[in-house]
């Protein structure tokens, strides 16, 4: 028998293009946390809407999204303590270690609803990037920075394409820019090397720029954009945009957006964070999204419509909040972990509590992530 006839006896098992494209991930749920401490060194510990981990330090970062009101915008410093003396790993402690004030490129604090911090993400260069939604009613422009670790002060900004930036603070005049409260919620890093190596940086919008609302359709995928950095030295250069297909709002939603996204690899693998508010509460739904099929989309002015030759992100739902049977706040941030025993990928995320401490909590959930390499 030729070799062809032996492949084909052996029935060897079929791979569609669609798998191809995405990991054979699955997540395993190991446990939740509450954080009690509501207050660190003179300032109101919540909003934290981003986390992001420091391997070598082995702790957290958290942003809080307080707009400099209740105290000077701010990251905390984390400690988790994951319990593996029963052999299935649980989430024991979270503890704030210090709070970190956000300074501008003159070393002062930011003023009052000059800031809007949402997104997170560690460099290799000793700093944390964070990405301000702006405050578009007030005439504050979004912003991706980049702070230093220690003193919290602004090193530098990112070119932003004028696309995403308002035209107008009058939301009946608004023709083109981020919606207020609706900007750079995700932010991502893709990291490898020395400090000195080049790396990619990653920015969505929570909910789509004014010029790209499509008429509301229950049907139809919401068309959010993910601005694609490379970020040489002092030199930053952005690559690409995509569009990312946010699913269709549910008819009783009252707010419903991407409020995180995690690159996983260097080959264009993100997990993307989804959430839905509705007075039965928050749904929260985790997607595998790929972007090397994606077209590039930062030369299209508008995306309402069918964007026929245009190839969106892709994306596969990976996990449903709801299967896990408590309730489940509004999750905002998430991060990769510490190596769990097995040597598997920990996987945390946390919830954005609004600072209302009569409904909501700041909620941290621990996940093993099955098939994800080192």
């Amino acid at each position: 028998m030729t070799l062809l006839g032996v492949l084909t006896a052996c029935s060897l098992p079929q791979v569609s293009a669609e798998d191809r494209l995405f990991l054979p991930l699955s997540l395993e749920f190991l446990g939740s946390y509450t954080l009690d401490t509501k207050t660190f060194n003179d300032t109101t510990v919540g909003g934290l809407s981003a986390l992001t981990y420091d391997r070598q330090q082995e702790q957290f970062y958290a942003v809080s999204d307080d707009r400099s009101e209740r105290a000077p915008a701010r990251f905390y410093t984390l400690k988790l303590e994951i319990d593996t003396a029963s052999g299935q790993p649980s989430l024991k402690q979270v503890n704030i270690q210090n709070v970190t004030l956000l300074k501008d490129k003159e070393g002062k604090t930011f003023a009052p609803r000059t800031i809007d911090p949402e997104g997170l993400a560690l460099s290799q260069t000793g700093a944390v990037w964070i990405s301000s939604e702006g405050v578009v009613k007030d005439g504050v422009p979004p912003f991706i920075g980049e702070f230093d670790l220690k003193t919290g002060q602004m090193r530098r900004t990112l070119p932003i394409p004028e696309a995403y930036l308002p035209d107008s603070s009058n939301p009946t005049q608004q023709q083109r820019g981020i919606r207020d409260n609706l900007g750079f919620e995700a932010l991502t890093v893709s990291a490898n090397g020395t400090p000195t190596d080049p790396f990619r940086l990653f920015a969505a919008v929570e909910s789509p720029l004014i010029q790209d609302l499509d008429p509301p359709d229950p049907q139809q995928s919401a068309k959010n954009r993910l601005l694609h950095y490379l970020i040489e030295g002092d030199r930053a250069t952005i690559i690409s945009e995509h569009v990312y297909p946010l699913e269709p709002k549910p008819m009783a939603a009252v707010d419903h957006g991407l409020t995180e996204l995690l690159s996983i690899d260097q080959a264009g693998h993100f997990l993307s964070l989804e959430r839905t508010f509705s007075l039965s509460g928050f749904q929260v739904k985790l997607f595998q999204t790929a972007t090397g099929t994606a077209t590039d989309s930062s030369t299209i002015e508008s995306l309402r419509g069918d964007l026929k030759g245009t190839q969106l992100a892709r994306k596969r739902e990976l996990f449903d909040f709801s299967q896990l049977g408590i309730t489940i706040d509004n999750l905002e941030g998430m991060t990769l972990g510490p190596r769990l025993p097995d040597r598997s990928q920990s996987l945390i995320l946390v919830s954005d509590d609004n600072f209302n401490t009569f409904t909501q909590v700041t909620q941290f959930l621990l996940f093993r992530v099955k098939g994800l390499k080192s």
